[in-house]
């Protein structure tokens, strides 16, 4: 009888409580592009983040985008205060975490996260970088690694690329540039098409995440006779863009850490999943000499974009030390062409 009484008490001491915390809470919208929607992974991602987030004072409204385009716009418009974008998409907003995603310079996931830990370490350089104009970066998380999915398994070293259309991303330059470098014809794309182009035969090639071969059905392309290039060429991020007035100091330092974290592991389940569902059969294995002319192609390509100023000087010198960190015995490691000048 006693508790019959004591529990109605306590709730009615601690609504008032929990009313006047969800009151004080700093109301904000976020813009989440996930080209599945409400049923995506990414969105789900970002529904535990907003749940996490209201234990730091923060009520956040999640308004999905099945198109990143105009979720960038509104992020431009102010119909939101922040965005998950890709990196690539995000670049125009921060020049140093959108060149994360550039072509060959994150060989895997564990470089990936050493990476995203150093851009939520706090260090007053890096945050410096992570702040440009009215935006600043709230998190990067991983998407997964990219390859190549081709029509033809005989496509299977550099030469072969010659003569070959693949669709690429019309706002991004460095596909283009990548694609014509080795003699492919580069058909302008974007995320919202580039798959239709693949799977009804439009293109030969197109360049995605493993994440696109049953979500975007990439196996419907490759059917009978192609595959996916054994050979990493960029690593996509998902990344949180805002407008640095809307969000505290605090806010930003315990976002990115749960996302280095958290957001982390939980973008590495799914692709892991996503992985395990590739029949092997689709995989074609490479040469190692193919190996080290694509890390030579990338490299230079990596090197000409960045003098052209479409890659941040900063961040392809931080990859480059990571890279040399994990593998010091990489060509690369010998001379400074990426090195930002001190």
């Amino acid at each position: 009888m006693l508790s019959r009484k004591i529990f109605p008490l306590l709730s009615a001491l601690l609504l008032p409580v929990s009313a006047a915390l969800h009151a004080n809470s700093v109301e904000r919208t976020i813009c989440v592009f996930d080209i599945i929607g409400t049923a995506g992974d990414q969105y789900n991602i970002m529904r535990d983040y907003a749940t996490a987030a209201s234990g730091q004072g923060y009520k956040l409204d999640l308004k999905v985008y099945t198109d990143e385009s105009i979720a960038a716009e509104d992020l431009k418009a102010s119909q939101c205060d922040a965005a998950v974008l890709t990196g690539i998409r995000g670049r125009q907003f921060n020049s140093f975490t959108g060149s994360l995603d550039s072509i060959g310079a994150v060989p895997d996931y564990e470089a990936l996260r050493t990476v995203i830990q150093v851009i939520a370490s706090g260090n007053e350089k890096i945050t410096a970088n992570l702040k440009q104009g009215a935006f600043e970066v709230l998190g990067v998380g991983p998407m997964g690694a990219a390859y190549l999915f081709v029509k033809d398994q005989t496509i299977n070293n550099v030469n072969a690329l010659a003569g070959k259309s693949i669709a690429v991303m019309s706002y991004d330059e460095a596909q283009g540039k990548m694609a014509s470098r080795v003699g492919m014809s580069p058909v302008m794309s974007d995320i919202t098409n580039f798959a239709g182009r693949f799977n009804n035969n439009s293109v030969d090639i197109c360049f995605a995440p493993v994440l696109a071969y049953s979500a975007l059905e990439l196996y419907k392309g490759m059917q009978p006779d192609g595959g996916i290039i054994d050979y990493t060429l960029g690593q996509l991020t998902m990344q949180v863009i805002a407008r640095q007035n809307k969000f505290s100091d605090d806010f930003a330092i315990w976002s990115r850490k749960y996302f280095a974290n958290t957001v982390f592991e939980q973008a590495m389940r799914v692709i892991e999943t996503a992985q395990n569902e590739v029949d092997e059969k689709w995989w074609i294995d490479i040469s190692d000499d193919d190996r080290l002319r694509y890390d030579e192609m990338m490299r230079d390509a990596r090197i000409e974009l960045t003098d052209q100023g479409v890659y941040s000087k900063d961040m392809m010198s931080l990859l480059r030390n990571v890279r040399c960190r994990m593998d010091s015995a990489r060509a690369e490691c010998s001379d400074s062409r990426e090195l930002a000048k001190r």
